[in-house]
């Protein structure tokens, strides 16, 4: 198994974590919000949203986002986001991994709901190989996928 820690997003450590986005490939950019917006949008949920620095050791790989959302009641794995150089090495299943379980030690989360560009089939194949089910749902254009949380 790949050993990455999630990290608290800080005054210390945003700016690493903002410039892994920068790196992507002109063809994934459409596949994920910039990670300054993801903070920004972190920052103003009034604590609905939850967000960490992905790390493999001390080095900055990726970035999470997850939360409830007040309007649906539902809670959401809102971003992920794995550096360019780094995708292909378990980073962002771990990532994944390692939030399904914070989400299922959440009293009150019996389901977790994702979404992606359908275009993204490595985004697919990873949500599907960790369980989640396409809802048949489209969102904002994109592709809506359900992991229930129940025994």
């Amino acid at each position: 198994m790949v050993e990455i820690t999630l990290r608290e997003v800080t005054r210390d450590n945003w700016r690493p974590l903002v410039l892994l986005s920068r790196a992507l490939p002109q063809d994934q950019q459409r596949y994920v919000a910039h990670n300054a917006i993801s903070m920004l949008d972190a920052h103003y949920s009034d604590g609905a949203y939850t967000q960490f620095g992905v790390y493999a050791g001390e080095q900055p790989v990726g970035y999470v986002l997850y939360g409830h959302d007040n309007d649906s009641a539902q809670w959401w794995i809102i971003r992920v986001m794995i550096a360019h150089g780094e995708q292909g090495k378990g980073y962002g299943r771990a990532a994944m991994q390692q939030v399904i379980e914070r989400l299922r030690a959440t009293p009150g989360c019996d389901a977790i709901y994702i979404s992606f560009v359908p275009e993204n089939q490595a985004a697919r194949a990873l949500y599907s190989s960790l369980g989640f089910e396409d809802t048949g749902e489209v969102e904002d254009g994109e592709a809506v996928y359900r992991l229930a949380l129940t025994p």
